[in-house]
């Protein structure tokens, strides 16, 4: 092979095996729920002898996956329209508005990043209790309602903004309001459905937090009720694959469909810091 072709088939090699990597777990993990009942799960063929969607329907047969994913459903949808709404506020007023305090407001968001969330688990609860919101979906939702990486990446993203077109709108006349509704939220809509992703994905995926909040089983997401499916179904690891994919399905399709705007958000909330 010549040298100049040797570089481009290096770097797909590399390619095809960062994919490998990637989604062969996720491949085999599917191949594992579909097995029959007389395949080995431990031996990792991706194409099953016997392939059966029997084992879904059997995980449905037993513990309410459905309910769980409806509950899921519920918190993620809230956390997103809470996130997009409120983060892009906080947003624009700290890339925007003039007050005292923007700069350590940005700090402070930017701080609690770093702060890991089992730190704050036992404030978060005694908090949750105290409203009166544990063993509720309310109380599953309100911690991440504004998320501080949200908040960041829409402070960017209207920072990126040029400031001639808002000092157009002022001599114009529009308020802080209309500036913010008609001229910057339509400016980021990349970065809007970034933060959706964001928030779905987190809420979808949050099991500490649920764990701790909810004791009723009606009102499980999906991540406690696939915990207790494995601990129900411990010998039968087709069930449980099953279980995980039902679990991890709506994300791959989300970001399927929305992986344009979604490449071009991280783009908006990259180019100024």
């Amino acid at each position: 092979m010549k040298p100049a072709h040797l570089k481009p088939a290096l770097r797909y090699l590399g390619l095809l095996s960062v994919l490998a990597i990637s989604i062969g777990p996720f491949l085999w993990q599917f191949a594992t729920s579909i097995k029959g009942p007389n395949e080995d799960v431990f031996v990792p063929d991706f194409i099953p002898d016997d392939p059966t969607f029997g084992n879904y329907a059997a995980v449905a047969d037993v513990v309410p996956v459905w309910t769980f994913a409806l509950n899921s459903l519920s918190v993620a949808s809230v956390n997103v329209v809470t996130n997009c709404l409120g983060a892009a506020m906080a947003g624009y007023a700290l890339a925007r508005l003039k007050f005292r305090g923007r700069k350590l407001a940005a700090v402070v968001f930017a701080g609690s990043i770093l702060v890991p969330f089992e730190a704050i688990l036992i404030s978060l609860f005694l908090v949750t209790r105290g409203l009166g919101l544990t063993d509720t979906l309310t109380g599953v939702v309100l911690p991440g309602s504004i998320a501080a990486l949200n908040v960041l990446l829409l402070r960017n993203a209207f920072l990126a903004l040029p400031a001639e077109v808002e000092k157009a709108a002022i001599i114009d006349g529009a308020n802080a309001w209309q500036r913010f509704t008609r001229l910057a939220l339509p400016s980021v809509k990349g970065t809007l459905v970034v933060v959706a992703l964001f928030s779905f994905m987190f809420s979808w995926d949050d099991f500490l937090w649920p764990l701790v909040v909810l004791s009723d089983q009606e009102k499980y997401t999906l991540t406690i009720g696939l915990a207790y499916l494995q601990g129900t179904f411990v010998q039968n690891q087709r069930l449980v694959a099953a279980g995980t994919i039902i679990a991890v399905l709506p994300l791959i399709l989300l970001f399927l469909l929305l992986q344009k705007h979604f490449f071009r958000g991280v783009g908006e909330g990259a180019i100024k810091g």
